[in-house]
C-alpha cells in the first residue's frame, strides 16, 4: 500500500481534518498520479453532509483531478511518467456491459465506482482527490492539453463534462435556441459550451447581477426570473433549456418557454421533488430529461474541444486549510465560479 495525506470529514458536517490515507500498489494497468489541483463540486458538500444519504465516512471528497504521473504499471500503454492528466467521477466499471462498450461507462449496469463514497468490486472504500496522490486504471484518466493549465482544467472533469454532455446530446448547435438556468458553476461553462458549439444562448438567473458576465461569456440575452413576466415574453421560444440549478423551480413556467418537442433538461439535483402539470407537456410534445456526467471518451472530447476554443472556468484557487470555508461560502453562493484546492498547500 501506498501512504498519502489527505483532507477527510470523520462524520456528516464534520470539520475537514489532515488525515492520512492508504492508496493501493500499482497493478499491471494501474498508473500513479501526483495531484496538483482539485476543484470543489456541490456534490462534495452534498456528500460531506450525508444530505443525499449513502455517506460512507471517514469521507475524502472530490471528483475534479488534474495532476502529473509519477509511475505507471507494466502493462500501460496510453501514458507516461510527466504526463498532464485528469481524473473525474468514476474510476472503474464493469467494461463488459452495453454501456460500458458503447463509451457511456457512467451508465454501467453493473454500477459504475466513484471517485469517493463508493465501493470498488473488491469492496473497498473509495477515497477522492482532496489528497497528494491517487491510484487509478488507465482507462479512466484523461489527457489534459497543453493549452488548459491544470487548475483550469479541474472543474472541466466535473462541471464540464456534465454540461457539454448534454448539449450534445441533445444536438445543440447553429439555429438552436438554448436558455442556461443559472450562472453559477455549472452554468457559466454550459453558456461557453453553448456559444461554441453555436447555438443562440439566453440565460435565465434570478437576478441582473450576472448580466455582464454572461454577456461576456457567449449569451446572446440574459433574463432575470425573479420578474415573472419573463415567462410570457419567453413563451414557446426555446428548443432546449439546460437547468444547472440545485433549487426547485417552477417547472410549469419554464416548459411553458419551450418550443414545440422541446426539452427540460436536468443536470442540478435538488434535494426535494420537482411538481409540474402534465398538460404542460402533453399540449406541445415537451419532454423533461435529465443527465449525468458523460463517458471517458466523451470527456476526453470536452477536454479538446475547450482547448479548441478556449473555454474554461472561472476560478478561486485556494489553499487545503480554506476547504471548510470554501463549502460555507458556497452554500452563500459567494464564489465565482468554481473553488480549486492547491494540493501542495496539504
Amino acid at each position: 500500500m501506498c501512504k498519502t495525506h489527505a483532507l477527510s470529514v470523520p462524520t456528516a458536517k464534520a470539520p475537514f481534518e489532515k488525515t492520512t490515507i492508504e492508496r493501493r500498489e500499482l497493478r499491471p494497468n494501474d498508473i500513479l498520479i501526483d495531484i496538483k489541483y482539485c476543484g470543489i463540486c456541490h456534490s462534495d458538500i452534498h456528500s460531506a453532509y450525508d444530505e443525499w444519504g449513502g455517506g460512507m465516512f471517514p469521507m475524502v471528497p472530490g471528483h475534479e483531478m488534474s495532476g502529473v504521473v509519477t509511475k505507471v504499471g507494466t502493462a500501460v500503454t496510453k501514458f507516461a511518467p510527466g504526463d498532464r492528466v485528469g481524473v473525474g467521477c468514476f474510476v472503474d466499471s464493469c467494461g463488459t456491459c452495453e454501456y460500458c462498450l458503447s463509451g457511456e461507462e457512467q451508465y454501467c449496469t453493473k454500477g459504475v465506482i466513484n471517485s469517493y463514497n463508493s465501493l470498488d468490486y473488491d469492496g473497498n472504500l473509495t477515497y477522492g482527490g482532496y489528497s497528494e496522490h491517487i491510484v487509478v486504471k488507465e482507462e479512466f484518466v484523461v489527457r489534459i492539453p497543453d493549452k488548459l493549465d491544470l487548475d483550469v482544467a479541474s472543474p472541466l472533469l466535473c462541471a464540464g463534462i456534465t454540461t457539454y454532455s448534454p448539449l450534445k446530446k441533445w444536438n445543440v448547435g447553429p439555429g438552436k435556441k438554448v436558455a442556461i438556468v443559472g450562472m453559477g458553476g455549472l452554468g457559466h461553462l454550459a453558456v461557453q459550451f453553448a456559444h461554441a458549439l453555436g447555438a443562440e444562448v439566453t440565460v435565465l438567473s434570478q437576478s441582473n447581477s450576472k448580466r455582464d458576465e454572461a454577456m461576456e461569456l457567449g449569451a446572446d440575452h440574459y433574463y432575470a426570473t425573479s420578474d415573472s413576466t419573463v415567462f410570457a415574453e419567453l413563451a414557446n421560444r426555446f428548443d432546449l433549456i439546460l437547468n444547472t440549478v440545485s433549487a426547485n423551480l417552477d417547472v410549469d413556467a419554464y416548459l411553458s418557454t419551450l418550443r414545440i418537442d422541446g426539452t427540460l433538461v436536468n443536470v442540478g439535483a435538488p434535494s426535494e421533488p420537482d411538481s409540474y402539470q402534465v398538460f404542460s407537456l402533453i399540449m406541445s410534445r415537451r419532454s423533461i430529461a435529465g443527465s449525468l456526467v458523460g463517458g471517458i471518451r466523451e470527456t476526453q472530447e470536452m477536454l479538446d474541444f475547450s482547448a479548441q476554443h478556449g473555454i474554461a472556468p472561472k476560478i478561486e484557487v485556494i489553499r487545503a486549510e480554506q476547504v471548510d470555508e470554501a463549502f460555507e461560502r458556497i452554500l452563500r453562493s459567494d464564489v465565482r465560479y468554481r473553488f480549486v484546492i492547491d494540493m501542495a498547500t496539504l
